[in-house]
């Protein structure tokens, strides 16, 4: 496990609590107006709400988009959504580090909340550096006297090495919110020594992020098999030397994954046993399902789910797994005809005994789809922290949060 310090560790009444969180959510952009609360109410009914009843004086850090961009906005709607869900007062003030927003904390009472704006309003803030570089930042020089501790609970953004998930961690003491202890926790059952036999389940369409974690979790022994589906089992049957047909290697050399195939080869011809790859499919044939053994490729149909003899095959594997780790459906999960493989392997991860653990924005959107959310152990709300996670690096907010305990002396 890290050795990083969380919100237990350190007494916070009558503190000032600097807390980083993801707030970025989905907005219409017409309106401007904020169409998801999932994120604040993630960190508000967890690590927001614990700081303020513990008497913490709460000033929250968070992101809308980036400048430039449609859906960059101020945070105001964010503090107004999160005063809803916590059912207390959430105060907003529509500056970041300048006067007005350094009297509002110096005003703030214990248990009281305050929402900064939009840290990407700071020219500076997406710059990668170290923790040391940008505790020499206005955003960081101007707010860390004021503070008594720095929190970060973004894990969904723990793989930017921003000046606000990493510039306080050097000149203040800092710990893990609920949900970054919560998703380091669940992700390291998953890849320190998980419960054998382990499946990692890689479909969906982003091929090069699982050619890099199959890569990984094979080479260390981590996981016992891994299974395609979706567009990344396309890539592992090309591979393997079939030909999908004109129609689909066109659309995968569109996906720009073609490239992939000589790295996948030599993960198969390394790892025979280890990778289970489709043994038949489904294809569009104007709008009808229909299922073909993989020798009978190529096809001039396209090719939207896995068969059903695959689905019995992977749902075998499932059955006998301790620990299964899933990103990505198997298939078209959206329309009706192609939802079979999904829906039958994901209801095989829900109703197993296995500890499971889900993430990505397709996986989630198809276990909600399904009534399977809460079957599964853990879901992961990150995108890019947890790829990076599942491919073994070193996430730079949480190295900064090992450094900035290991200068305080303590560790978990």
């Amino acid at each position: 496990m890290p050795k990083y310090l969380t919100i237990d560790d350190i007494e916070v009444r009558d503190k000032v609590v600097l807390v980083r969180v993801d707030f970025n959510s989905e907005i219409d952009l017409k309106t401007k107006k904020v169409t998801s609360d999932v994120r604040i109410r993630a960190h508000g009914e967890s690590t927001i709400k614990d700081l303020s009843e513990k008497g913490a004086k709460v000033v929250i850090l968070a992101h809308q988009g980036r400048k430039g961009e449609p859906d960059f906005i101020p945070m105001k709607q964010h503090a107004e959504i999160l005063e809803k869900i916590i059912n207390k007062p959430v105060n907003f003030v529509d500056d970041l580090f300048s006067e007005k927003a350094q009297n509002a904390i110096k005003n703030l009472r214990s248990g009281q909340i305050l929402v900064l704006d939009n840290v990407r309003g700071f020219n500076e803030e997406t710059k990668k550096g170290s923790p040391e570089e940008h505790a020499k930042t206005d955003l960081v020089k101007n707010l860390a006297p004021l503070a008594d501790l720095f929190v970060n609970d973004a894990f969904a953004a723990a793989h930017r090495a921003h000046v606000s998930m990493v510039g306080f961690t050097a000149v203040l003491p800092s710990a893990a919110g609920r949900i970054m202890e919560r998703e380091l926790k669940s992700l390291s059952k998953a890849l320190e020594n998980p419960e054998k036999p382990c499946l990692f389940i890689m479909g969906g369409a982003k091929a090069d992020d699982s050619l890099e974690i199959s890569k990984y979790v094979l080479s260390k022994n981590i996981a016992d098999t891994v299974i395609v589906g979706g567009v990344t089992s396309q890539v592992f049957l090309a591979a393997k030397g079939y030909n999908l047909g004109d129609k689909n290697m066109a659309f995968l050399a569109k996906k720009k994954v073609i490239d992939l195939i000589p790295g996948i080869k030599e993960l198969i011809q390394m790892y025979p046993k280890g990778i289970a790859t489709p043994e038949d499919l489904a294809l569009d044939m104007k709008g009808q399902r229909k299922e073909i053994p993989i020798t009978e490729l190529p096809t001039e149909y396209s090719i939207f789910d896995v068969g059903k003899k695959t689905v019995d095959k992977y749902n075998q594997l499932i059955k006998d797994a301790k620990s299964i780790v899933l990103s990505g459906p198997m298939g078209v999960y959206e329309k009706k005809e192609f939802s079979v493989g999904t829906k039958r392997i994901f209801e095989a991860i829900a109703n197993s005994n296995a500890f499971s653990l889900a993430g990505g924005g397709h996986t989630i959107s198809a276990l909600k789809q399904f009534g399977l959310s809460d079957k599964i152990s853990y879901i992961s709300t990150a995108g890019g922290a947890l790829i990076e996670f599942l491919m073994g690096k070193k996430l730079p907010c949480v190295v900064a949060l090992e450094k900035a305990a290991k200068r305080m002396g303590s560790t978990q």
